[in-house]
């Protein structure tokens, strides 16, 4: 045989080995395709009908994200009116599948089966389990947002969680008490200016708290260099609102590669953010390395704990932050903390515009407890009312009207059985609202149920968690409580508020609980 018939040979068995494999590969990857978008779906339907549980049956690829779409755009074509439960305006699909299948149900998240949990001592077990259900998997775009310690898990979280801690105790948040201020008689001030000679003006307060609240973020977290985080907040809003749009389809593996406007922008608003975070970072960095003592703003004291921590476990590796894991924090506190605050004071002051009688009251006692002085961070606490008022406005319309965990190996909740692939919904504003919990007056503000604190104000323990529970509770809830108190506080010893009459009640769900029409308020100076 010749050298080139061999070599014809030896080429025809590569090129049918060659052929031989990528059939191969293809019928893997078909497999898998298969597997992820029909065959596993239906295994945990199946699993999750034998005990009971219901829902509607499981569609192609899609699953409910179809008819959740259609009736969340329905439910945001029109405002609704104070005696309808918003329920219904922000998480239509949730409340008519529970009136559909009752409080066992679960739905489909595309080819991800969700299951709801509606009873307080399931939530209980759920959120204290923080190993075992862990954060959903996020839209692989919606980290270019924020990640931080609100994505990691296991011991990564715990050593997180113990640098970040001691940023967020009470004492050290006394020392940002006059960042809280000014930003606060800043706006304040700005509304006086919009007082006509009557003494009153009508106001689209929404704005203007987002303002506030991005302000006070940029103050206690950078200090001198808060114009630069100004920068930050502005990009971060726009970042929050592309995150929405790209959360509300189904996820196609890959799809974050290709060019898209969306995609590009996003990349382009994470690298700006990212670039002025790492330069105010290691201006810090030098500072401390020449021997300046750490600013009292949150960069500042998080630097210092990370600092101390590496110290004490210079012989361990993997120990502290590094620059891009600050970066992260920080972007995560921008999200968390200006969202938070921004929410609770717009509904409570729509609320209070709505209920004068509790306006009043809440006046009363801040003005007995610091006259016509500005506030101080110790006398706080002295709010009764206020605080009160701000418990039912959480239970009423909490930041974040849901909360998701995911199951990532078989496991056991109460009598349910959860297998491996499952995802868990615990939709707090629906808990918020029942009746069974809450009593008859669930869906009425009342912040007298308040009076004895929390743990007496529902039939059952963990009926109440706007800023989550157990471990996982969100580290920065007394910094936004201090700042809500701060700023309602200085808002009622100038002003008396009252709904405008175009004001339009349409609350929407957009990473949190906002005013998709602003909130149009007559202010009325004091």
């Amino acid at each position: 045989m010749s050298l080139l018939e061999v070599s014809s040979k030896v080429e025809m068995k590569l090129s049918s080995v060659a052929i031989s494999f990528v059939f191969i590969t293809l019928l893997i990857y078909a497999w898998r395709l298969l597997n992820w978008v029909w065959l596993r779906p239906k295994k945990l339907e199946r699993c999750l009908r034998q005990q009971g549980l219901t829902g509607n049956s499981y569609r192609l690829l899609h699953g409910d994200f179809r008819e959740m779409s259609r009736m969340i755009n329905e439910a945001n074509s029109r405002p609704i009116s104070f005696s309808d439960d918003i329920v219904q305006r922000v998480l239509p699909f949730h409340d008519h599948s529970i009136q559909k299948y009752g409080k066992n149900n679960f739905i489909w998240l595309g080819p991800k089966p969700v299951v709801n949990i509606m009873q307080p001592e399931l939530i209980s077990d759920v959120l204290l389990k923080h190993n075992a259900f862990q954060k959903a998997p996020r839209h692989p775009l919606r980290k270019l947002l924020a990640s931080g310690i609100a994505s990691l898990e296991g011991e990564q979280w715990t050593k997180r969680r113990k640098i970040i801690n001691p940023a967020f105790h009470l004492e050290k948040l006394k020392h940002m008490v006059s960042a809280f201020q000014l930003s606060c008689s800043d706006m304040v001030n700005k509304w006086e200016k919009q007082l006509s000679l009557d003494g009153s003006c009508e106001l689209d307060i929404w704005p203007y708290l987002q303002n506030l609240t991005g302000d006070v973020i940029s103050r206690t977290a950078f200090g001198s260099s808060y114009e630069e985080g100004r920068r930050i907040f502005q990009l971060q809003k726009e970042q929050a609102l592309l995150a929405v749009q790209v959360t509300r389809s189904v996820y196609v593996p890959g799809w974050r590669f290709f060019p898209t406007k969306t995609n590009r922008r996003m990349r382009q608003i994470s690298s700006e953010v990212d670039a002025l975070l790492k330069g105010i970072i290691e201006k810090r960095e030098k500072a401390m390395q020449a021997g300046e003592t750490a600013n009292d703003d949150l960069l500042g004291l998080l630097m210092e704990s990370n600092y101390r921590e590496m110290q004490e476990n210079d012989e361990r590796k993997n120990v502290g932050m590094s620059i891009k894991d600050v970066i992260e924090e920080c972007k995560l506190f921008y999200l968390a903390g200006q969202e938070t605050t921004s929410v609770l004071l717009l509904w409570t002051m729509v609320l209070l515009s709505k209920h004068s009688n509790w306006q009043a009251c809440a006046r009363e006692e801040v003005l007995r407890v610091f006259g016509n002085k500005k506030p101080d961070g110790d006398d706080l606490n002295h709010l009764k009312i206020v605080t009160m008022i701000f418990h039912e406005v959480l239970r009423l319309y909490p930041p974040v009207p849901m909360l998701t965990r995911a199951v990532f190996a078989d496991s056991q909740v109460g009598g349910l059985y959860l297998p491996d692939g499952v995802q868990i919904a615990l939709p707090i504003l629906l808990i918020h609202h029942d009746d069974k919990i809450w009593g008859e007056d669930a869906k009425e503000f009342n912040p007298g149920r308040f009076s004895e604190g929390v743990s007496k104000a529902a039939k059952s323990q963990v009926s109440f968690f706007p800023f989550g529970y157990g471990p996982r509770i969100c580290v920065g809830q007394n910094f936004a409580m201090m700042e809500a108190k701060m700023a309602l506080a200085m808002i009622l010893q100038r002003f008396s508020f009252e709904l405008s009459p175009s004001y339009a009640h349409a609350p929407i769900s957009l990473l949190t609980m906002q005013p998709q029409h602003g909130a149009h308020l007559i202010l009325h100076g004091l």
